[in-house]
């Protein structure tokens, strides 16, 4: 917030991190123009760099607004980057708002919507909603600091940067932040394997005698190519027909739901064994801890993807305009997500949910023309991950050389293998283990703790000391403490998902067990809904 004429805000605290970091030049991300064949990790040591003013109004209303570069070294400002890489064939920084909200809307409007109904199932309406208004609120809010840092730290190309920055440039940090960020990223892709083999065998019907298994290599395939763009800018087009076709199959969904003559239900559980269609507004009585926690993470997850922001932002011509694309994002998310999981939740009832809800749906061909509308999402969602890890790996190994920004042999055949290995490791994945679904809730528990809620309220309140010192948190009086105390919720929510979400995800793999729930790895039974 602007601060009023007359008001002083306190000098910045003297021990606050002066631009003369070496973090982001020689060696590292001075590759946009550079022809010196380097690549490799830089031997020099990254230091902190500017925990410092931000070039914006701050989140929690402190601080100048500074609308340019010059609170920055020159020497990595957006404008640098920008100057530097003008020769190359391949630019970098060319991402508008308008891209960065497609990339968003394919990242958000997604399958992930279709097990709202379910969660909803569980906890019941009322808390369901309210929750999902919540948790989006939450994300927004978080989203805006990782903005608010990626202005004050134009150099850092992805969230293993600020990894490490935030951690008192421990390498460790970076290494930790590194590992869980590409096991996530390759784990997404997984489970997009696991889901395309889903949809092709849906549609193929009973009738049919490709193994489970080709078809999750036909989606590795299929998905690789897709991936092969170097630049966001050049995947927003794919990213927009994502969001778009997602939202025609959901709209259809909902849509079909609602005119039906009944829901269909699970294996066990057809229509009309379990009597008429119930929903509950509060959650049954009995309902358990597992089943409570599992459908709020499933809630959350949804919600969470801060993971890909810097990488995003790093690619923006104007990284200021980021809130623009963040509030459409936003807003659609809450709009779709509750009116789809209420409406669907209230036709097809408790008794009869499926996630993804496309199962719920009791007329075949409203379910497989609705889950075909899904298949650009089933695609692009994998390879935006891919993407994000293929852009950290690549970044790093021809950092420095002409292969960065051009189109050379070596480039692409680096930036293919990269992708080609984050594939062939998601298709293993996605195969060996029986119980995929429940371990990517187990993996979102351990790192979306991190990368949704413990990284952002850390980074603001490293921000914050950085500005006005140890005493930033009463700076502004009731205001600065309200900041403080939600920033610390924030860590504490974060805290909240390692623990009770990991305990509830090792539960329900547990009962699966138990139950006999799940197949064996390399299987060829099909996963049809």
């Amino acid at each position: 917030m602007r601060q009023g004429v007359g008001d002083e805000l306190p000098p910045p605290s003297p021990d606050r991190y002066q631009p003369t970091s070496t973090f982001g030049k020689e060696g590292y991300y001075d590759g946009f123009g550079a022809d010196a064949e380097k690549g490799g990790f830089p031997s020099q040591e990254r230091k902190m760099s500017r925990i410092d003013r931000p070039y914006k109004s701050t989140v929690g209303g402190l601080g100048n607004e500074l609308t340019a570069d010059d609170d920055t070294d020159p020497s990595i400002s957006v404008g640098k980057q920008m100057e530097l890489e003008a020769g190359n064939t391949i630019k970098y920084r060319t991402c508008s708002w308008q891209k960065t909200a497609a990339l968003l809307f394919s990242e958000y409007i997604c399958l992930a919507i279709m097990s709202f109904p379910y969660s909803y199932s569980v906890l019941g309406l009322i808390p369901g909603l309210i929750l999902t208004v919540v948790v989006a609120g939450l994300v927004l809010y978080t989203s805006l600091v990782v903005w608010e840092f990626c202005l004050r730290h134009p150099e850092v190309k992805d969230v293993c940067d600020i990894g490490q920055m935030l951690f008192w440039n421990q390498k460790w940090a970076w290494w930790a932040t590194a590992v869980m960020f590409l096991l996530n990223n390759t784990f997404i892709q997984g489970f997009h394997c696991l889901v395309g083999s889903k949809y092709m065998n849906t549609m193929a019907g009973a009738d049919h005698h490709i193994c489970t298994i080709g078809f999750s290599v036909i989606m590795a395939i299929v998905s690789f190519f897709c991936s092969l763009p170097r630049t966001f800018s050049t995947l927003a087009k794919l990213a927009t027909l994502s969001a778009f076709t997602t939202f025609v199959s959901v709209l259809l969904a909902t849509i079909f739901a609602g005119i039906e003559d009944h829901p269909r239900g699970v294996a066990g559980m057809r229509w009309p064994t379990q009597g008429p269609v119930t929903y509950l507004l509060v959650p049954a009585s009995g309902t358990t801890f597992v089943a409570g926690m599992n459908a709020f993470m499933n809630i959350s997850y949804t919600f969470i993807g801060q993971i890909t922001i810097p990488s995003f932002i790093a690619e923006m011509k104007e990284p200021k305009d980021f809130p623009k694309a963040l509030w459409a994002v936003t807003i659609a998310e809450i709009i779709v997500f509750s009116l789809v999981g209420s409406i669907i939740y209230v036709y097809t009832g408790t008794a009869y949910n499926t996630a993804p809800a496309f199962g719920s749906l009791g007329n075949e061909t409203y379910l497989k023309v609705s889950f075909s509308f899904m298949i650009p999402t089933l695609i692009f969602l994998g390879v935006l991950y891919a993407s994000v890890s293929a852009r950290f790996v690549f970044f790093r190994l021809f950092a420095g050389t002409r292969h960065l920004g051009n189109n050379t042999v070596k480039g692409w055949l680096g930036w293919s293998a990269i992708l080609a290995t984050t594939w062939v490791f998601a298709f293993i994945i996605a195969e060996v283990i029986p119980f995929f679904s429940d371990l990517l809730s187990l993996m979102s528990s351990l790192f979306d703790s991190f990368f949704g809620f413990i990284f952002w309220g850390v980074a603001y309140i490293r921000m914050r000391r950085a500005d006005y010192g140890p005493g930033w948190w009463k700076v502004n009086g009731v205001r600065s403490m309200m900041m403080a105390a939600l920033n610390v919720a924030c860590i504490f929510i974060g805290m909240l998902f390692l623990t009770a979400g990991t305990y509830a995800s090792v539960e329900s793999i547990k009962q699966g067990y138990a139950s006999a729930a799940f197949g064996g790895p390399f299987s060829c039974v099909s996963n049809g809904v």
